[in-house]
């Protein structure tokens, strides 16, 4: 498992990303709309910053932050979980670029996704 990137929600994604890009260094990676979502990654080295600007506010989960760990597989990484009796708040979904993306709850209602982006297919 390797960490994958963080994730925070905007108001203004144009603005966050031109305000991450120029104080901090980072390139634009990619850009997508996914699930009413407006999303830009962005990326130094080994660090990837997500942003996020969605015309609904989640009541599902109000947190802003979320953290993401990359995976080789989905449907063995989360095993753990599934074996728990803990079950997945979102997804697993299956995004255009070819990820794989599944979330879940922690102790403390962090939101924590884990994402596939090569290898096996689940």
């Amino acid at each position: 498992m390797r960490f994958h990137h963080l994730a925070i929600e905007v108001k203004d994604l144009e603005t966050s990303a031109a305000f991450y890009q120029k104080y901090f260094g980072l390139k634009e990676e990619e850009r997508f709309l996914f699930n009413g979502e407006k999303i830009i990654f962005l990326k130094a080295d080994d660090f990837r910053l997500e942003l996020i600007s969605s015309t609904e506010q989640s009541s599902s989960n109000p947190a802003s932050v979320h953290l993401c760990f990359e995976i080789d597989s989905i449907k063995e990484g989360t095993k753990p979980f599934i074996e728990n009796g803990i079950f997945a708040i979102e997804g697993p979904y299956k995004l255009d670029n070819g990820w794989e993306t599944v979330f879940y709850q922690g102790p403390d209602n962090e939101l924590l996704e884990f994402i596939q982006v090569g290898g096996k297919a689940d």
